[in-house]
């Protein structure tokens, strides 16, 4: 798979990662990603969407999930080096940035 921008979010419904030039969501599978990190992107998201089911009230939990989505994002930049990759924190609604 080969795109120019792939987005890490936790939106609910989604994959986990967003195709941030046509749009949609992208299975791991798909781009190619290692099993362990599809894994984690797995796990993250199930609690990401968690979050978002308590409307995010809990401040402390959101901060390590974005703080997680960062290094997923991270993880993902460096597994897809031709990829530019960037995380959108739900919780915040805004980009947040990988550096």
């Amino acid at each position: 798979m080969k795109t120019t921008h792939l987005i890490v979010d936790g939106m609910l419904s989604g994959t986990g990662i967003r195709d941030g030039v046509h749009g949609g969501y992208l299975e791991t599978s798909v781009i190619g990603v290692s099993s362990g990190l599809a894994g984690r992107i797995s796990e993250w998201l199930e609690r990401y969407e968690n979050a978002h089911f308590f409307q995010f009230e809990n401040a402390a939990e959101n901060e390590l999930l974005d703080k997680q989505g960062v290094e997923i994002a991270r993880s993902l930049k460096a597994e897809l080096p031709g990829a530019r990759v960037t995380f959108f924190s739900n919780a915040k609604l805004k980009e947040i940035p990988l550096d």
